[in-house]
């Protein structure tokens, strides 16, 4: 469980997805003045260096941010290319926010930013870039069960852990289910992997028989090397935000052609 580190795989084709629709829905936050809350209950390091030694092992951010950037997927004034832009100039050319920045990029002083990471290493590094939320060692799901509610009450929580415990894949449906009764008006995001032996189909189903008024959003993609089990990424949210149905079709349409 504590094993898994995302930097091998920041800035891939998962993260694009997952990233672009998140920093939509941040970006769709802040256009009312009301403060909103972020719970995030796997958050990583937070920052990623896209010319690490790890990073290059894996070269992943190749057919993710880099084709979107090398093709114009993403206008500049895409929220996910603004928060990468204020990233970029904090850290460097090749720095890619993990959701933790992204998120603090669009926060407010009247907001409020819950993050859990219980890995020891990734926890510090999370800590020294993260300086605008609150930090829990912790486990994620422990801790988004003891801030739900939020203060303040409008906000988004995201879900996305490792998988490496595959009881994830039977637990989460509940999980998301005891949280929506909780925090009822909660924009819930789930991300999860599309994988070559559709373990995770069982829990999509689930979860949209739970909840058939949420949105779902798949992407596939090629495996990032021979044998690679993750052929796609989902994203899975209850209380979408109005406009979201019609950002998840673009970025579809873009990962199809």
């Amino acid at each position: 469980m504590l094993s898994y580190q995302h930097i091998y795989h920041a800035g891939n084709a998962a993260d694009l997805h997952k990233h672009a629709l998140l920093a939509w829905m941040l970006n769709y936050l802040t256009m009312k003045e009301k403060p909103f809350t972020y719970i995030e209950t796997h958050a990583g390091r937070g920052l990623y260096d896209l010319s690490s030694a790890e990073a290059l092992k894996t070269a992943e951010a190749a057919s993710g941010i880099g084709r979107a950037e090398a093709d114009g997927w993403l206008a500049a004034d895409h929220p996910l290319m603004q928060a990468l832009a204020w990233v970029r100039a904090g850290y460097g050319d090749e720095a890619y926010p993990g959701s933790p920045l992204i998120s603090q990029y669009f926060i407010r002083e009247s907001d409020s930013m819950h993050l859990a990471e219980l890995h020891p290493g990734e926890h510090a590094a999370l800590a020294r870039v993260a300086d605008e939320a609150k930090l829990y060692r912790q486990d994620g799901f422990q801790m988004a069960r003891a801030v739900t509610p939020p203060t303040p009450r409008r906000g988004l929580m995201l879900i996305d852990p490792s998988y490496e415990v595959k009881a994830d894949y039977t637990e989460i449906p509940h999980f998301i289910q005891d949280i929506a009764r909780k925090w009822n008006v909660g924009i819930l995001t789930l991300w999860y992997p599309l994988l070559s032996d559709g373990r995770q189909q069982a829990m999509v189903e689930k979860l949209r028989n739970t909840f058939p008024e949420a949105l779902l959003s798949e992407v596939r993609f090629p495996p990032a090397r021979p044998g690679h089990g993750m052929v796609g990424s989902g994203m899975f949210v209850v209380n979408p935000p109005w406009g979201l149905d019609a950002e998840a079709a673009r970025i579809e349409a873009l990962f199809r052609r």
